[in-house]
């Protein structure tokens, strides 16, 4: 009898745990795989945007398509040192903003991304209206604008006195109110150097961005920084991108921006991994990106929507920007890079 009684008791744990393993599989793994409601492989998103942004991103797209979406956040340099790392195994399906396009040029002939444009951006022009929209040979697409300028303290700087052009922050003014990003490390300034370079040449770039150290009480590594510094009082003038003068704005502080007559206007771009394990829900989610949902969120974000039915949420649009556009000659730019980076320090001081 008791033997009787013990099998049908290991009889029952066993059929018990066989119903549970089952209802895993329906549910979803542990590792995010074969999610209910999507075609059951989960989707692994490098990014080096801010996480809260990406995590609602990945929520919202779980929520609309079913499939989980894995983000891995890390800055954009160490993203792309492991995806060169991960060449012949790669762990990333798609890889999504990195401050403007140029990480994603260089990325082009590094062979750790390949070539996807999803529907919503197949009859954009390579260019318009001097900004570069999405890779000639189909290696990446922007999903919206990024505007570097001038964030200023409106405690401290009146709207009619704020700086206008590059030239203007060399106003005997703003000596010693000023911050801006380290070109050695920020690819955000190393935008910069490059631009006024291109425009008004090597000799005359020198010499403007040593007036500019001059002017600046410090000039910290991170592209943030500045805005930050000018949110919390300690610079009148930041240089950085406008979304995060406008963040700093709809938290209640006393930052504005303005946009620079002429000023690298930039797509943030996303992008496919080569052969990465999920490459259909990669792609999915690269028109996901493109889609008003998502657009909405970004908006919401203070980042230029780049989709026209989705409305901005500050006062820049891509209609109202693109009159300010550098033309960027993006050849040049992939040329010098490293080596005007590298100048940067011998030639600064």
């Amino acid at each position: 009898m008791k033997k009787s009684l013990q099998f049908l008791l290991i009889t029952m744990v066993v059929s018990l745990l066989v119903a549970l393993g089952a209802c895993a599989d329906e549910s979803g793994s542990e590792d995010g795989d074969n999610v209910e409601g999507g075609s059951g492989e989960a989707i692994t998103l490098y990014s080096p945007e801010t996480p809260d942004l990406t995590n609602e991103l990945a929520q919202k797209y779980e929520e609309l398509h079913g499939n989980r979406v894995n983000v891995h956040y890390a800055g954009t340099n160490v993203l792309v040192n492991q995806m060169m790392a991960e060449k012949g195994n790669p762990q990333a399906d798609v890889w999504y903003g990195g401050g403007g396009i140029l990480p994603f040029e260089a990325a082009v002939g590094k062979d750790i991304i390949t070539q996807h444009i999803p529907p919503a951006a197949q009859d954009w022009e390579v260019v318009e209206d001097g900004i570069k929209m999405k890779h000639e040979d189909g290696y990446y697409a922007g999903v919206e604008m990024f505007v570097l300028g001038f964030a200023y303290n409106t405690e401290l700087v009146s709207e009619e006195e704020a700086p206008k052009t590059w030239e203007d922050l060399l106003d005997p003014k703003w000596e010693g109110k000023i911050q801006f990003p380290n070109p050695a490390a920020s690819g955000t300034s190393t935008l910069m150097v490059l631009s006024y370079m291109m425009e008004n040449g090597e000799e005359e770039g020198w010499d403007y961005f040593q007036k500019l150290t001059d002017q600046a009480n410090s000039i910290p590594d991170s592209g943030s920084a500045p805005t930050k510094a000018v949110a919390m009082g300690e610079a009148h003038i930041g240089v950085g991108f406008d979304f995060m003068a406008y963040e700093h704005q709809n938290n209640g502080e006393t930052v504005d921006f303005v946009v620079p007559e002429k000023t690298p206007i930039l797509v943030n771009p996303i992008t496919l991994i080569k052969d990465g394990p999920n490459p259909e829900g990669g792609k999915d989610f690269m028109e996901f990106m493109l889609s008003d949902e998502a657009q909405e969120i970004l908006a919401s974000w203070a980042h230029i929507p780049i989709n026209p039915d989705v409305e901005s949420t500050t006062p820049l649009s891509v209609d109202s920007i693109k009159e300010n556009a550098v033309d960027l000659d993006i050849d040049w730019v992939n040329e010098n890079y490293d080596r005007i980076r590298d100048e940067w320090q011998t030639k600064i001081n």
